[in-house]
């Protein structure tokens, strides 16, 4: 019998980009990333293909990675039409909601248009795009201990449920119930 394999972190995450420079300026003007490194082929290594690439990998904190290729022989980027835009998106902590609030006002004084920040019930969220598209979320924690035990507990029995009506459960129901909207905080 094989081990099952022990991981330690995400290396990276890897999305295509339309212009790496462009990318690579937004992301530390906009959310303060360190670009680290680039490794440009006209060969794919694991493949041997002719596709030439740029990939550029940022830091962005905590042994954090998120990396991105420009293809210059590809066609242009689509997306999946089968999938709503909100879906498929990044999410980057933040420490609490004054930053979330802080991080909110910068992205949009650099004239992106920012959503949120929306309640999640253990944490609170903003979202926008970059320039490629891509959905980014920035989101702060707000749960208790109990909050995240009550949840973790009853996840298999959501999962389950779910599974069995493809209806939303509602085993945490203080989840959908924004205490900002009923004056409590």
């Amino acid at each position: 019998m094989t081990a099952v394999p022990t991981l330690e972190r995400i290396h990276h995450v890897a999305y295509r980009c339309r212009d790496a420079k462009e990318t690579v300026e937004w992301y530390s003007r906009v959310l303060g990333m360190r670009y680290t490194t680039a490794f440009a082929e006209d060969h794919v290594p694991s493949t041997g293909e002719f596709d030439p690439y740029m990939h550029v990998f940022l830091d962005c904190g905590g042994g954090n990675v998120v990396a991105f290729f420009e293809l210059p022989n590809q066609p242009e980027m689509g997306k999946d039409p089968n999938t709503p835009a909100w879906v498929q998106h990044l999410a980057f902590k933040v420490a609490d909601l004054d930053a979330l609030l802080a991080a909110k006002a910068h992205i949009e004084a650099q004239g992106i248009e920012v959503l949120g920040p929306t309640y999640h019930g253990i944490f609170r969220s903003i979202y926008f795009f970059d320039p490629n598209g891509h959905r980014l979320e920035l989101a702060c924690d707000i749960g208790t201990p109990d909050q995240y035990a009550e949840l973790a507990a009853v996840a298999p029995a959501m999962l389950h449920e779910w599974s069995e009506t493809k209806r939303a459960p509602r085993h945490a129901s203080w989840l959908h119930e924004d205490p900002a909207e009923r004056g409590d905080s």
